[in-house]
């Protein structure tokens, strides 16, 4: 294009990210920032010099001029907005999970289809250069094929400030493994090739939560700790684990462990808090090895990913599709927890 690619975002709180990823990008330009809030709104369009400011999304899809637009607003508006960027000839990124249910998901990415314009998910824990090593690694056949994994995030005590949208179904779709596990389930997912869900059982708890709000009068309807297994229609088995509150040592536990058959990678979090670690075990002729990655190189940004693919008209590397799956398993735990058994799905 003989022009920078004119940028929105709706949100800013997690919004605030996607903004200052519009504003690095070299054929990007940050031309339009959307809030509810007017004091967040007018805070942030100060700090970023951007004049154009909206309390409504639909009259920034439509005045702005925009070529591409950030959605990061709580899980109940992913859908509405996304699909109404759409409508508009509009790109979108839309943060993590894509959506609330299965049938959002599937509106979401017919609309994206319908107008020819790409909807990207915010899938952020693979847009790290360790991330990307370990992709390379895998694709490289360096563990064979992937038959098991355990993938999983926990809090010792993280739960979010009751009385807000996080632990409100209505508003969220579900607690941390809708919002933490997500995360570690695309970094699986991805890793392991996007594997087809074949059968999903899973369970959910909420005994820690449940008790401090009800202790300090406050809405909480989602659960603080939910557990799946997933089988894939190439005989893989994944363990997802996600909570906001368990009672185990670690204040902040982050692990994704695939085994292959030629061998096997770990990527872990370290002290407890956002550093992390990665290693690969195989075995040569006999012998095993340990192999740790000390640096990676070569991941973009997700924001910078958003704006290439649109540059270059090409569909990005998070895609709706994607995000589609992960909502299919996430929505199978969740059915399979409230139904007390496993939750099958067609395979083509």
């Amino acid at each position: 294009m003989s022009r920078k690619l004119r940028m929105g975002v709706v949100g800013l709180g997690m919004g605030r990210g996607h903004a200052r990823g519009y504003q690095s990008h070299p054929e990007s330009e940050l031309v339009a920032l959307c809030d509810v809030d007017a004091g967040r709104l007018k805070e942030v369009a100060g700090e970023m010099g951007v004049e154009q400011t909206y309390s409504d999304p639909g009259k920034m899809f439509r005045q702005a001029e925009l070529d591409g637009v950030s959605i990061a607003v709580p899980n109940k508006f992913h859908a509405p907005l996304t699909i109404d960027a759409l409508k508009q000839g509009l790109h979108v990124l839309c943060e993590k999970p894509m959506a609330r249910t299965v049938k959002e998901a599937e509106r979401m990415l017919a609309a994206a289809q319908k107008a020819q314009k790409n909807l990207m998910i915010n899938f952020s824990f693979r847009f790290s250069d360790m991330s990307y090593a370990l992709k390379q690694q895998v694709d490289a056949g360096v563990i064979g094929d992937v038959y098991f994994g355990r993938t999983v995030w926990h809090r010792r005590r993280g739960l979010p400030g009751f009385g807000g949208w996080f632990g409100n179904k209505e508003l969220a779709g579900g607690g941390p493994l809708i919002d933490l596990g997500v995360h570690r389930l695309d970094l699986a997912l991805w890793l392991m090739g996007y594997p087809e869900p074949e059968v999903v059982s899973g369970s959910a708890y909420d005994p820690i939560a449940r008790k401090l709000a009800k202790e300090q009068k406050k809405h909480y309807s989602v659960e603080d700790l939910a557990c799946g297994l997933i089988k894939f229609a190439n005989g893989a088995t994944l363990i997802l684990e996600a909570s906001w509150a368990l009672n185990i040592k670690e204040r902040e536990q982050m692990i994704t462990q695939l085994c292959g058959t030629r061998g096997g990678l770990v990527q872990k979090n370290v002290g407890e808090g956002y550093d992390f670690t990665a290693e690969l075990y195989t075995e040569e002729e006999g012998n095993l090895f340990t192999k740790t990655l000390d640096r990676g190189i070569g991941a973009p940004q997700s924001y910078h990913e958003f704006v290439n693919s649109i540059l270059e008209e090409r569909e990005p590397l998070a895609t709706g599709e994607q995000g589609l799956k992960v909502m299919k398993i996430l929505e199978g735990i969740y059915k399979s927890a409230e139904k007390g058994r496993e939750v099958r799905y067609k395979v083509k």
